[in-house]
């Protein structure tokens, strides 16, 4: 009988051990996949160390550590990014990635920086306003949202332009501006001002901007349970000022939204 009582009790205890294991394992075990542009600093790109860093990439990773999740950050193609949000191959899109004129074909976060579309040129160009880009070649990266814009709310603006050439990220794109071989680029404010930073002198904004618009984390249409439980970590990240932090060590402070 004696035996049996110590038995009972032994099984008692390994049951209350089991439910408190239980309750300590709240978080979802899983591997969060990111795709973002590898040449798209400083939201995301290859530090001098080879590993991809920047501020968005920095933020998801914030998000892995509330959830107890395993980041995995997938460059991808920027024309290929939809195909591989599709397929399932990566979770969201997170790189600057611009929710105006894409409200309805993705699922969409909050959004967290206010980023307009600019004029890049170098200081010696003489283009001091955008009307002195007529005639001119202007770059641009492929499927980006500075393409769409010249396409189409800023169609009669491009339709002045001597040339729109589409480049595979931004960084050869500055390389042929250093060339001479376009006059100009259209790009993110943000990215532009790392750019010119990280050059050195020769380039400068024009004043005159195409328009403002704003950055969130894009998933598949219909992913809305995902979706809270990032869009809710954002909102701690913002409360806490994790993301003001971020903001600072990437020069970018002045463009966050969220919370604003």
């Amino acid at each position: 009988m004696k035996k049996n009582k110590v038995l009972a009790a032994l099984l008692m205890g390994v049951m209350a051990a089991s439910l408190l294991t239980g309750c300590g394992s709240k978080k979802e075990d899983k591997t969060f996949t990111v795709g973002f542009d590898a040449e798209y600093p400083p939201y995301g790109y290859m530090d001098d160390n080879g590993e991809y860093t920047g501020f968005d990439l920095e933020l998801a990773e914030k998000v892995c550590e509330m959830e107890g999740w395993t980041l995995e950050k997938k460059p991808i193609d920027w024309n290929s990014k939809d195909m591989e949000l599709n397929s399932g191959a990566i979770d969201c899109i997170w790189n600057g990635f611009t929710v105006d004129g894409r409200e309805d074909d993705y699922t969409w976060s909050q959004a967290y920086v206010d980023n307009s579309q600019v004029i890049v040129v170098a200081e010696s160009s003489g283009i001091n306003t955008l009307a002195d880009l007529a005639g001119k070649t202007v770059g641009v990266q492929a499927a980006s949202a500075a393409l769409t814009l010249l396409e189409e709310d800023q169609a009669e603006l491009a339709a002045t332009f001597a040339g729109l050439q589409e480049f595979a990220d931004y960084n050869s794109a500055f390389v042929e501006l250093q060339a001479g071989s376009v006059d100009a680029v259209a790009m993110d404010v943000g990215v532009a001002n790392y750019q010119i930073k990280t050059r050195g002198e020769g380039f400068t904004i024009l004043p005159e901007i195409l328009n403002s618009e704003k950055y969130a984390v894009g998933f598949k249409k219909g992913n809305t349970e995902l979706c809270k439980i990032v869009d809710a970590d954002l909102t701690k990240l913002a409360d806490d000022g994790t993301i003001a932090e971020l903001a600072e060590k990437y020069d970018i402070a002045d463009l966050i939204c969220i919370g604003k």
